[in-house]
Order: C-alpha cells, then sequence, then structure tokens
C-alpha cells in the first residue's frame, strides 16, 4: 500500500473521525487468548531453518491470488463486524477467484475485532476459511496494518470519499495504541488468540504479522501519526513475533519489506533487516517494473527461504499481470496483486487521487481485476491470468 498527498476537503473528516476512534479505541482489550486456546501449544518455536522453510515451500503449490476484501466493505472492520460480515458475497467473489486459478488471498485482520467480540471474530474467520476451502483458497492473514488512516474506530464505517483511492481503509492498532508502549501487552490476547486458534489449522497458509510497519503514510495522514511512529512500531512488531511464536504454529510467519532497500547489503535499513531475519518465509511488496521485479528478487534470494511478493499490480506504473506474473511463475515467487472486485475501497483509482480530482471511473485501472458483478475489466488480462496458472497446476 501506498499512498499520495492529503486534499485538503479532507482534513475535516480526518478530524471528524479521530474524535471517534479516541473514544472506540480506549476499552481494554481481551488482553489473554482462553486456556483451551493455549493449552494445545508447545515451548515457542524458533524462526524456522531454511531447510524447514523449503520443505514448507515443497509441500505447497505455487501460491498465486490477490489481497482480497469483498466489494461491499471499506476496510477490515466493516469486512468483519457481525453487523456487515457478508458471506454471500465473499462466497461468490471468492468464486471469481477459483475461476482464474487463485488458490491464495491475503486478508487483513483487526485488534479492535477481538476487542469487540473475540468469540465472534473466531467464529467469522472460521465461516470465511470454511466458504475459502470451498474454492479451494487458503489464505494469509495479516495481524497488524501501519497503512492510511491511523484513527480506526468500531461500529458503522465512513461511506467512502467520492473518486478517492482508498478512502476508507483503517490501520490496526492505530495511533491511539501504538503511541502508548504501556498498552501493547493489551495486543498479546488478539495475536495468541488468533494464531493460537488456527495455529494448527491447514485452511491457513501463511501469517503477516505486520504490513508496512514503518509506512508513515506521508504526507496522506502524517499530521495524525505518532512523532515517533517508526520507533513504536519496531517495539510492536518485534513483541508480535514473540507472541505469534509462542502460539507453535504449522504456518510460516512473516513481514514484507517494501521500499526495495535490500538490493544493496550495505545500505539495508534495520526495520528492513529485522523483518528478512525474522521471517520464516521471505515476502515483499513492488508496485515496480520487470526488470526492477527482478533486481528485488535476486537480492532476495541471498537469504536462501521461499519468496512471496504479497502486494504488486499497478497498471500505469508498468506492474502489470502480462509482465509481472510469468517472473513470478518462472522464478518460484507466490504471487499476491492488489485488489480483487472493484467495491467500497475504490483502489481502481490511484494513489494521486488523494490530492488530483477525479469525477469519473479512470480510464485505465490502477488495481482490481472485477466489476461488482463480476465482469472483468479486461477479458484478454483474465484469460491471461487463467492461462498461466493453468500451466503452473501441470508442472
Amino acid at each position: 500500500m501506498m499512498q499520495a498527498t492529503i486534499k485538503p476537503r479532507l482534513v475535516a473528516l480526518v478530524l471528524l473521525f479521530g474524535v471517534a476512534v479516541d473514544c472506540a479505541s480506549l476499552g481494554d482489550l481481551r488482553a489473554q487468548p482462553t486456556r483451551m486456546q493455549v493449552a494445545t501449544h508447545g515451548p515457542a518455536r524458533a524462526v524456522w531453518t531454511k531447510e524447514r522453510a523449503r520443505a514448507w515451500a515443497d509441500s505447497t503449490e505455487w501460491l498465486v491470488g490477490s489481497n482480497f476484501i469483498p466489494s461491499t466493505a471499506i476496510n477490515q472492520l466493516e469486512m468483519w463486524q457481525a453487523a456487515t460480515f457478508d458471506p454471500r458475497t465473499i462466497d461468490r467473489e471468492l468464486g471469481w477467484a477459483e475461476s482464474l486459478g487463485f488458490n491464495t488471498m491475503r486478508v487483513f485482520l483487526h485488534n479492535l475485532l477481538w476487542q469487540q467480540d473475540s468469540s465472534g471474530f473466531l467464529n467469522r474467520i472460521d465461516q470465511f476459511l470454511a466458504i475459502a476451502d470451498r474454492h479451494h483458497i487458503r489464505p494469509m492473514f495479516v495481524l497488524f496494518d501501519a497503512v492510511w488512516d491511523p484513527m480506526p474506530h468500531l461500529g458503522p464505517q465512513r461511506a467512502p470519499i467520492p473518486h478517492v483511492h482508498n478512502s476508507g481503509w483503517v490501520q490496526s492498532p492505530g495511533a491511539t495504541m501504538l503511541s502508548d508502549t504501556a498498552r501493547y501487552e493489551q495486543l498479546r490476547g488478539y495475536v495468541q488468540g488468533v494464531v493460537g486458534h488456527f495455529a494448527k489449522d491447514r485452511r491457513v497458509v501463511a501469517w503477516d504479522v505486520f504490513n508496512e510497519p514503518d509506512n508513515t503514510n506521508r504526507p496522506a495522514y502524517l499530521a495524525y501519526e505518532p512523532l515517533d511512529k517508526q520507533a513504536h512500531s519496531f517495539i510492536l512488531i518485534r513483541k508480535a513475533f514473540v507472541w505469534a511464536r509462542e502460539m507453535n504454529p504449522s504456518q510460516p510467519l512473516t513481514a514484507a519489506p517494501w521500499r526495495g532497500d535490500w538490493i544493496d547489503p550495505t545500505s539495508i535499513k534495520p526495520f528492513t533487516a529485522y523483518m528478512l531475519d525474522s521471517s520464516d518465509v521471505i515476502t515483499f511488496h513492488s508496485y515496480d517494473d520487470s526488470a526492477n521485479v527482478e533486481r528485488l528478487i535476486s537480492a532476495l534470494e541471498r537469504y536462501g527461504r521461499p519468496i512471496i511478493c504479497s502486494e504488486y499490480m499497478a497498471r500505469p506504473r508498468g506492474s502489470t499481470f502480462q509482465k509481472i506474473l510469468p517472473i513470478f511463475a518462472r522464478r518460484h515467487v507466490g504471487a499476491f496483486n492488489w485488489g480483487f472486485a472493484a467495491g467500497k475501497t475504490q483502489t481502481i483509482y490511484p494513489w494521486d487521487s488523494w490530492d488530483r480530482e477525479y469525477t469519473a471511473e479512470p480510464t485505465v485501472w490502477f488495481h482490481d481485476i472485477f466489476r461488482s458483478d463480476g465482469t472483468p475489466y479486461d477479458a484478454a488480462e483474465v484469460a491471461f491470468i487463467r492461462g498461466i496458472t493453468a500451466t503452473a497446476r501441470r508442472r
């Protein structure tokens, strides 16, 4: 995920919803998982060896799918809250994914959902997994996210701002909790409750611990972020990896660097180095053209682990299915493009829709594959995806 400058007319909206979140997120989280969730797990495991990671990859087919949220949801909270959870749309849209040959989806969770109703949240995740399993899809779940609105709140979510990319996506845990390290222990129950509950579930393919934790959303939401956000995120991600490992999951843990600073080992940032060194399997993000994607993959191969690109595909930037997906297939790199069915996230619009006014659908979609009725944005593109996934299955 990335973002551009914020429109002046959005500042008032951000301030308005900031008031709501401070009240909504101050309640105590359910700090500990239940005894039943903990009792079935042994000692915390270490980072997988390279051999263990390779064995996992050898037992897993080439992973290809999208970052997924149903078209009827504007963000993670609207996707999962009981009042707006939409299994019918999820089933329909995962059916479209199955028709493309997709076998995985990257799906974002949120700590406030655990605070709101931990049992109900786990039940809805289980229901989602049952739907996905019927379509032969094994999702990667994302636990925390540092991108877009830093002021999440439970309850009804705001309507999309017309023609603006991801105008309602929210961070987890959000600025209020992230800026208070004394409250981090309250997040242990969320991480261990969710990971522990599904730690041995074959329907879950992997856990993404923290999406772009060092992203400061400059300048879109910079004014509303903690002043030392990166330092706080660094503390939280280290705790989150420990918490998740204490549940001894059978699935790999990972977190994806996105700045591309790993090409030169002498200039790699500490945050990037930590994410790569702590991941059982390597993930990364790139919305770059094919030449740069090849360089990024080659640089990551020195870690000797399976590689997955958990975000790519922005058509106007030269990151297209036709140009990038063959690279991933040839090099056996897992692939999650951004966006699936166009809907309330409005990611058919580019990042610059935050500071450039759009009044109609762009001629070239930025992200997404299908319209909300299942019509492909580009029939030739869909045929290409089906062809490359079919070829991969035959290997």
